[in-house]
């Protein structure tokens, strides 16, 4: 690896400034209430005095532009002004972009308001960040995937062990939402944890991004289901005037991408990937084999000026085998091999947005479909000539539809609508269990058949000439799960911003909420062996979190920002396991499936904490990116009479993250991002109950002591990662590469013990009291420390024509 890697730095390093400055942009100025062209508009390119003019039809053209990532600043009479997200121009294929911009009541007297590429919203002043498509492509460590990318940002935590969990301001995996061009789709990841958000690589494939909002807090009316972050991504449209292609390898797939014209009012984006990081794991001797198909495709279609329909589709499949044909496998290995089930995954969504515009404001229709299959079977030691002991099928099926009126007047903003959904969830289900009375299974099977139903509003409204900004909103949400669930009233959830304007360069911010999310199917759906619903027995709730966030924001310049945030999360009615008596909360980052365990709504935490961003986009050259965040998460320990607050398992107390990029001559661009997580707490094993034969095998593994609950705590992780990025823009074709290092100082981190049994000569378990009663017998056991961390190059390939 490290000759390749020597080989194409060489590459990059003999390589002459090739370069053709033959790029061209077009685009489209229109009015964001009605769609209608905004003619004579001004347009420059950020940074340089290189400008155009819309025309009557609110179109513009560039043409000689020097390739590279750009923005676009536009002005115009009666309007705010507005600076576009950077793009890539090439070569190789003409960029369309349009520009939405907004009325401006008055002209200010008191208080300048610059055109910024950091955007705020009114229904969002704190809590919401833009990541460009710039950010996306080139951020170290992150190898094009935006679930890491999204790790770079304050509040949102990491983790050593290689997965995308998105875990946002010490909420857990499963309170998330995402969103792609208004439609939701339930999974962001390959190999998907069933019931949360986590898996080991993206799903999304980024040369379909435009632009990404991530709403830690302050979330819109009009976006439901979550509890600590939405994500909302914007795509490309395809080219409306030639086909164009792209050819990428990156670090773990290689994928196609095509978009262009299918008439003369339709575009069209598709790409497929395909994973070869079986043949890598296999070759390095992992245990595991896993491997990814995707595909998403996007077409719009302009009717006229008031009307258009977008529909969209992604869909993947992922294969997981164990590597059982390693020689002399070390304990590690041999853990794995033992513990890990086998586990295939399906799934897709479908949608389609129509929009129609009137004169002042738009309706938005949205209808949806996705799916989950999800299946995972384990034979102890992986002797198939055994009994599995586990084995399930599961399905999670959702059709949704969704109407939102959008209506703008005098710098009032009011959006209203509403929403219905049939969900299904299915799964065919066994798993042998060891209990009080000792081994025991559990088998069910389940059809569940929900239909849910939300109603929502939010009116914005600026003040004292733009000084002020109000923002108030409501939700509703229900489902005929249970009677509780069905009244909409039970489910209220009202929602207050406001943004003050102090000075030219300070703003203060607020926002306060209470949001619900349905638990999940795995929980709603979980039976006994008699068939029935345990958690609708036990009155399962929509889980409730109260939000405050507060913060100061300070601009000295128009290219940087520095902003304070102080936030409070207060959860009510979450999950409580009651056979492990710890909260649902703590749970979700791991493979498989979490949730199906009877449960009562008990669980009462909280989060908080203090987040500090500071963002310069040109300070001598350089892209610089620094946050800090402060967070406890914390639980009340229900074991206990006076009910104390403990650790939840993303406690991770601090999180620092500090990037910086910067572009030299001849399309060069090097980028470092350091990283530090506090370290999170861990459950230590319970060994008593670990060690009994009958146990052991119905597990496949040892017990958590949760009497114990987050006991012990690991040690920080900290990494650095290094990424150099050279493109290559001939006349007619595009060449883009890079290196990345992830952990370049190679730094290891000690991992929570793993459970093993001791072997004798022969290689078998070896059992303490052998004359003892099955029931009695015990294993010897021992503990191993394994450590997480290494150098990680990765070598990119793209090629677009």
């Amino acid at each position: 690896m490290r000759k390749l890697l020597s080989a194409i730095i060489l590459l990059f390093m003999t390589a002459g400034p090739i370069l053709a400055q033959n790029g061209v942009i077009k685009g489209r100025i229109y009015n964001s209430k009605n769609n209608e062209p905004v003619p004579f508009a001004n347009i420059i390119i950020y940074g340089t005095n290189t400008g155009s003019t819309s025309d009557l039809d609110g179109n513009f053209k560039f043409t000689g532009v020097d390739p590279g990532f750009v923005r676009l600043k536009a002005t115009a009479v009666g309007f705010e002004n507005y600076i576009t997200e950077e793009f890539m121009v090439t070569n190789a294929k003409k960029v369309f972009v349009d520009i939405p911009m907004n009325e401006k009541q008055v002209e200010l007297e008191e208080v300048e308001v610059r055109a910024s590429p950091f955007k705020q919203k009114e229904e969002s002043p704190v809590s919401m960040r833009t990541l460009g498509i710039e950010e996306i492509e080139q951020t170290p460590g992150a190898n094009r995937d935006i679930s890491r990318v999204i790790q770079t940002l304050p509040g949102v935590a990491s983790s050593v062990s290689y997965r995308n969990d998105v875990i946002v301001r010490g909420g857990g995996p499963s309170e998330n939402s995402f969103y792609l061009d208004g439609i939701e789709i339930p999974n962001l990841n390959h190999f998907a944890t069933q019931g949360a958000s986590g898996g080991p690589v993206g799903i999304i494939n980024v040369d379909f991004i435009r632009e990404a909002d991530l709403y830690t807090g302050a979330f819109p009316a009009n976006r439901g289901g979550a509890l600590s972050s939405i994500l909302d991504m914007k795509q490309v449209d395809g080219s409306q005037e030639e086909t164009n292609f792209r050819f990428s390898v990156g670090a773990s797939d290689a994928a196609f991408t095509a978009n262009g014209p299918l008439s003369q009012n339709t575009t069209f984006i598709a790409s497929v990937r395909r994973s070869y990081l079986q043949f890598l794991f296999d070759a390095i001797g992992l245990p595991f084999l896993p491997t990814y198909n995707d595909f998403q495709f996007k077409t719009k279609t302009k009717f006229d000026v008031k009307n258009e329909l977008t529909v969209l589709g992604l869909g993947a499949i992922d294969e997981f085998e164990l590597n059982t044909g390693l020689e002399n496998p070390d304990e590690e290995q041999q853990f794995i091999l033992n513990t890990v089930p086998v586990n295939e995954q399906w799934n897709y969504t479908i949608g389609a947005v129509y929009k129609h515009y009137k004169e002042n404001g738009y309706d938005t229709w949205v209808l949806s479909r996705n799916m989950l299959n999800n299946s995972a079977f384990k034979y102890p030691e992986n002797n198939e000539n055994r009994r599995k002991i586990l084995d399930f099928v599961s399905e999670e099926i959702e059709n949704k539809a969704r109407y939102e009126h959008t209506y703008r007047n005098q710098g009032l903003k009011l959006t209203y609508g509403a929403g219905a959904e049939y969900a299904k969830y299915n799964n065919d289900f066994f798993q042998q269990v060891f209990n009080e009375q000792g081994p025991d299974s559990l088998s069910y099977n389940t059809n569940l058949k929900l239909f849910k139903w939300s109603a929502f509003g939010q009116v914005s409204r600026d003040f004292f000439n733009n000084r002020l900004t109000l923002s108030f909103g409501t939700r509703f949400d229900a489902n005929n799960y249970s009677g509780d669930m069905s009244n909409l009233l039970e489910q209220f959830s009202p929602r207050f911003s406001a943004s003050y304007v102090l000075a030219d360069k300070w703003s203060l911010n607020f926002n306060t909420g209470r949001y619900y999310q349905l638990p999940a199917y795995t929980a709603l759906g979980y039976r006994n062996n008699r068939g029935v619903l345990v958690n609708k027995e036990n009155n399962l709730k929509y889980i409730q979190s109260d939000h405050i966030v507060a913060g100061v924001e300070f601009m000295p310049e128009r290219d940087a920002k520095i902003s304070l945030e102080g936030f409070y999360k207060h959860y009510d009615d979450y999950p409580f396991l009651l056979d492990d008596s710890i909260s649902l909360a703590n749970k979700g980052a791991d493979f498989g499936r979490v949730g199906d365990a009877p449960v009562k709504p008990l669980s009462e935490g909280r989060a908080y904490g203090l987040e500090v961003l500071a963002r310069e986009r040109d300070f001598k050259g350089f892209n610089i990116i620094f946050s800090y965040t402060l967070v406890r998460s914390e639980f009340k320990n229900l074991r206990e009479k006076d009910e104390d607050y403990i650790a939840a398992a993303w406690d991770n107390k601090h999180l620092v993250n500090f990037t910086l990029r910067r572009e030299f001559k001849n399309n060069w661009d090097i980028g470092l991002k350091w990283r530090y997580v506090g370290g999170p707490p861990y459950t230590p094993y319970d060994l008593e109950k670990s060690s009994l034969k009958q146990a052991w095998e119905a597990r496949g593994g040892g017990y958590l002591d949760y009497s114990r609950f987050n006991e012990k705590r690991l040690g920080a992780f900290h990494q650095l990662d290094l990424r150099i990025d050279k493109q290559f823009f001939l006349d007619k074709w595009s060449l883009m590469l890079y290196v990345d290092v992830e952990n370049v100082y190679n730094f290891k981190l000690k991992e929570a013990p793993s459970l093993v049994r001791k072997k004798n000569e022969n290689g078998e378990p070896v059992i303490v009291n052998p004359e003892a009663p099955e029931s009695q017998q015990r294993y010897d056991l021992r503990k191993i420390r394994t450590e997480a961390g290494t150098v990680l190059p990765t070598i990119g390939i793209m090629v677009e024509f």
